[in-house]
């Protein structure tokens, strides 16, 4: 393995949480979720050796795994492959398991899963505390803008609980 390969795996080591959440996001199976996965780490490494390092890792990563869900959700669309899982099926160790909090998250989950791709993406930001300014420079649109579009995400995903009585 040369030295880039190594590179590359240590970073996606480091960050594949944010692969992980979004993947989640984007697709409603287990298996849907990990074929996201693969794509995103494919296309992470497909544009790894343009990586310029102008900015962070993390956030480079972010962008590569935002469209690709986006690409990969919309082609998924159209093979008809998505459908609804019932998040109560997961098999989760007893012990560590915390049933209240994990069906709060599975409602909130199930509601963005509701939203359109866009609106994923602006969720996902707002959960993961990037600033405006951070949101502009990724979805490549004004500050202002993204005040617009992120409090319409987030009304969006609030009719949709309270639709359903979260």
């Amino acid at each position: 393995m040369n030295s880039l390969e190594q590179e590359f795996l240590d970073k996606i080591e480091k960050h594949k949480g944010i692969i992980f959440k979004i993947s989640k996001m984007y697709m409603d199976h287990k298996d849907d979720r990990d074929d996201l996965f693969q794509e995103i780490t494919f296309q992470a490494w497909k544009a790894y050796p343009n990586f310029r390092r102008q900015s962070e890792f993390s956030t480079w990563l972010y962008r590569i795994a935002l469209n690709t869900a986006i690409i990969f959700l919309t082609a998924a669309k159209k093979r008809n492959f998505i459908g609804n899982e019932d998040f109560t099926n997961y098999k989760i160790i007893q012990d560590e398991y915390d049933h209240e909090k994990e069906e709060k998250l599975a409602k909130m989950y199930n509601a963005v899963h509701q939203l359109d791709p866009i609106d994923k993406a602006f969720i996902f930001y707002y959960l993961e505390n990037f600033s405006g300014k951070q949101i502009a420079e990724q979805m490549g649109i004004s500050e202002g803008n993204v005040r617009v579009k992120m409090n319409r995400a987030k009304n969006k995903l609030k009719d949709i609980l309270n639709s359903n009585k979260y």
